[in-house]
């Protein structure tokens, strides 16, 4: 059955940098390639990685890959800064800025083309969110229009069928995308302070995140596990298989 079409397709290079969007791209078996590939590692917590929810304005820096997708590396990271000083990953001017900021020690961690573990996404492969279930929020919240990349999803659907929170109906099934990938839908996704964060200038409005705790139980977005891996992009249709 055709249910929508992908109207957006984000991946994050760098995790809790705002990402990029893309017109296509591969689907790997841990989700969009080279999505949270690397990161910083807080060093002064025991295993955790430094996020927005230290770190607020990491939200404003934005990263992205230059160059054509590869398995063996990849791309170049290319980040803009809230200033807009272009820098790569590496730099040791953008790590020390980001330790000045955050006043944390914070080492680099880079995974494999191949492979990201789960611990980098912390939760399941992809994050998908639909164009009705946005409209709806933003009539329950009431207070300007809701910018999804707060939601920090990999997928926008677009539904044939307008019908907010429809996909919440769809955990245990699966839906192929294009010709190739398939992915089933898992769970809710539980948001967080994150979604406070104004991606354009790191300022925190709680507003959003009470509406979403009292009217949606704290559940915007639901996650979704890679069955079958392939191309993906723009336009694509979607099919609901089972």
């Amino acid at each position: 059955m055709l249910i929508g079409h992908i109207a957006e397709i984000v991946r994050y290079p760098i995790k809790s940098f705002q990402g990029e969007n893309v017109a296509k791209t591969k689907i790997m078996e841990y989700g969009l390639y080279g999505d949270r590939s690397h990161a910083f590692k807080d060093e002064t917590r025991r295993d955790k990685y430094l996020t927005i929810t230290q770190f607020p304005e990491m939200a404003q820096y934005i990263a992205r890959f230059i160059g054509t997708e590869k398995l063996d590396e990849y791309p170049k990271v290319e980040i803009t800064t809230p200033t807009g000083e272009i820098l790569h990953w590496g730099d040791e001017n953008l790590t020390q800025e980001i330790q000045n900021k955050s006043k944390r020690v914070v080492s680099l961690v880079q995974y494999s083309p191949t492979h990201v573990p789960v611990g980098a996404i912390e939760e399941e492969n992809i994050l998908l969110v639909t164009d009705a279930s946005l409209a709806a929020l933003e009539q329950l919240w009431g207070e300007t229009e809701v910018d999804y990349r707060r939601f920090r999803p990999n997928l926008l659907l677009s539904l044939k069928e307008k019908t907010p929170f429809i996909e919440e109906k769809w955990f245990g099934k699966r839906i192929k995308i294009g010709s190739a990938v398939e992915l089933q839908l898992k769970r809710h996704c539980e948001r967080c302070m994150i979604i406070t964060v104004n991606p354009e200038n790191a300022e925190r409005n709680s507003s959003l995140l009470k509406t979403i705790v009292k009217n949606r139980n704290n559940h915007f977005g639901v996650y979704a596990s890679v069955i079958k891996t392939g191309d993906l992009q723009i336009g694509d249709e979607v099919h609901l298989l089972d």
